[in-house]
């Protein structure tokens, strides 16, 4: 056997299939965890709604944040590549209480948006096909969506080769059908074929003057789902080549890709559809949930029309094992430093992949697909709507572990004062106020579809799944008390990673 081969099937003290990936792999499965296509159809009216023109500016703003944090991702990944990411970064910096809670919210935010992706890859695969009729028929989504969690939980399980080779796949039919149209509909607005509606773009809209805070951070919080999930490649840290130096890169220039189509793709709508409160309009109340796939037709025909459906499907479906992926690795650590019990640390032996993690990730987000399902559509769409919450949390959490866990080497060069110091801080401070603005927001009981005993359902979801990790974590210190002791991982553990030959 080759050495090369070697290292392919080297399983190291986590058993994980080791100098599998590279760069572009990486960033491959890190934009298909942020499902662009999907992201943008289901978010970018409510975005419109909340900011009107300035859509544009919330995308650059939110990214501002977003690659502080990637600076904490890419400091922290060279330092500890490890799957655990937030929750392993979080224990050495704070201590193993924090960086449990941390790792329980990058798992609420995977099974929240499995939940929901999982039904918008069935309903858009359905209006594909011309079934719109069986696309309104609850037990139909329901099905089509409970069945695409079961295939990619499957495949995710197959290995992380298989997965990446299907991502490039879906992500090559995402981004073309995304800037094919948005460069269509750019070009008619210039040459002024685009139809009553347009409006010519303005520079103006990439700056957010005339906004308040709450506009801006309810705008934000959106933006933040927007982005979220570029993190995935670092979750898989220990499966690709160089792992000291190609996730935290793939992470920037995941970030980079993003800012740039979604940009793109906001002026493109902005100005094809302008701003009325009819037809294709952004205001029309009808076209809220999806301003996207409405300019098929008025932008391109029937077969951009059927290529946006089939596209905002594929982003989901890519999303739904894209999510899986880096939630599973995430618990096959906690396992391995006896935060969860033994048997999430167990390693698939042919695939050698986290099989049993994989499996209770998909069965959790199917389950919660289910219960939200079967108890209200409102209450399914709250819960995305809440999604920002956790995301801001976990990613405020890993921003702010880096600074404090490289505190004493801040001082020692300019490039360790910003990347791990300044910037990171500034990154956590940013995901802080959103989280408090926000939260403080949802209260309300007219905030979102739902509402309790006067307190909004986004607030209760979101707040609640992340209140529910400390009984959770409660629980794994009554079962095994060595990881919440220090006993197995704390800021001078040497992590365990696989080798590579």
């Amino acid at each position: 056997m080759s050495e090369t081969a070697h290292a392919e099937i080297h399983a190291g003290e986590k058993g994980l299939r080791a100098g599998s990936i590279g760069l572009l792999g990486n960033v491959i499965i890190g934009l298909s965890a942020v499902a662009p296509a999907y992201s943008l159809a289901a978010t970018l009216g409510y975005v419109v709604a909340a900011v009107h023109t300035k859509s544009p500016a919330m995308f650059v703003i939110a990214f501002i944040p977003m690659l502080l944090v990637a600076f904490a991702y890419r400091e922290l990944s060279r330092d500890t590549p490890d799957c655990g990411t937030t929750f392993t970064w979080g224990t050495k910096a704070f201590g193993p209480w924090i960086g449990w809670i941390g790792g329980w919210g990058l798992a609420v935010s995977a099974i929240i948006v499995l939940a929901n992706v999982a039904e918008i890859a069935a309903v858009y695969l359905l209006m594909f096909l011309g079934l719109d009729s069986w696309a309104e028929n609850l037990w139909i989504k329901v099905l089509l969506g409970c069945f695409f969690i079961a295939l990619m939980t499957w495949i995710s399980i197959r290995g992380i080769v298989i997965s990446e080779r299907i991502q490039a796949v879906l992500m090559f039919i995402q981004f073309a059908v995304l800037i094919l149209a948005s460069v269509i509909a750019l070009v008619k607005v210039g040459f002024g074929t685009a139809g009553d509606q347009a409006v010519t773009p303005e520079i103006g809209w990439l700056w957010p003057g005339g906004l308040s805070q709450s506009e801006i951070a309810a705008a934000v919080i959106l933006c933040i789902f927007i982005y979220w999930g570029w993190d995935a490649c670092l979750a898989i840290g220990e499966e690709t080549k160089d792992p000291e130096k190609t996730p935290g890169r793939a992470a920037v220039i995941t970030c980079l890709i993003l800012v740039a189509t979604y940009v793109l793709v906001a002026y493109a709508v902005q100005a094809f559809s302008g701003f009325g409160d009819t037809g294709i309009g952004l205001n029309n109340p009808e076209n809220t949930g999806d301003v996207l796939t409405v300019l098929g037709e008025p932008v391109a025909g029937g077969f951009m029309a059927a290529a946006l459906l089939l596209t905002v499907s594929v982003s989901a479906l890519s999303s739904t094992q894209s999510t899986i992926l880096p939630t599973a690795r995430g618990s096959l650590s906690m396992a391995v430093y006896k935060a969860l019990p033994d048997r999430f640390a167990s390693i698939h032996p042919r695939y050698m992949t986290p099989a049993f993690g994989t499996a209770v990730m998909g069965g959790s987000a199917l389950t919660f697909y289910l219960v939200l399902s079967l108890l209200s559509q409102d209450t399914l769409g709250d819960s995305i709507a809440s999604l920002g919450l956790a995301v801001a949390f976990y990613y405020g959490i890993t921003a702010f572990a880096c600074t404090w866990y490289f505190r004493r080497t801040l001082f020692q060069s300019a490039r360790n004062f910003f990347m791990r110091g300044l910037f990171p801080l500034l990154g956590g401070l940013a995901m802080t106020w959103a989280f408090v603005k926000s939260a403080i927001d949802m209260i309300a009981p007219d905030y979102g579809s739902t509402s309790v005993g006067g307190i909004g359902g986004v607030f209760i979801l979101g707040v609640g799944m992340l209140v529910l990790g400390i009984p959770l974590m409660l629980a794994c210190f009554a079962h095994n008390s060595s990881f919440f002791k220090g006993e197995t991982l704390n800021a001078d553990t040497e992590v365990k990673v696989p080798d590579v030959f």
